[in-house]
């Protein structure tokens, strides 16, 4: 990644291990859980029969993007940075689709798309997407 402020770097952790945490706990809930206590109704009119694949898929895609971010991060290489866009757009595709499914809002779906949102915002500033100094005019 390439040398970004501290408070950056800092942010991408926290934003992608809350993420990545929460996949996981989502995966469990959704596939061990039964569905934790979600209506099946939400999910009549998809190609889902079961809560078990859309947990499989929130673990293996939203949070192995996300696992795969930090371990970039976590080795500085310098795909990191766009690890991390990456990471964040795809869970703001996951929540748009998993709204678009099931016809359904949850204040949560606001928090994950958020967390989404600043990821990417984070991974475009760590890519030195900012002037220097940050308030400087261009010339005329």
């Amino acid at each position: 990644m390439t040398r970004a402020p501290r408070w950056v770097a800092i942010g991408l952790r926290v934003v992608a291990g809350f993420s990545l945490v929460s996949a996981l706990i989502g995966m469990a809930g959704l596939t061990i859980g039964g569905g934790m206590g979600l209506p099946h109704e939400w999910i009549d009119n998809s190609v889902f029969d079961s809560y078990a694949w859309p947990g499989v898929i929130l673990g293996v895609v939203v949070g192995g993007a996300q696992a795969l971010a930090l371990v970039a991060q976590h080795r500085r290489y310098a795909l990191a940075a766009g690890l991390h866009a990456a990471a964040g757009l795809v869970m703001m595709i996951w929540i748009f689709v998993e709204i678009a499914i099931m016809l359904v809002w949850s204040p949560l779906h606001g928090v994950y798309f958020v967390a989404g949102l600043a990821q990417v915002v984070l991974a475009v500033l760590a890519l030195g997407a900012w002037p220097h100094p940050f308030l400087a005019r261009a010339p005329r």
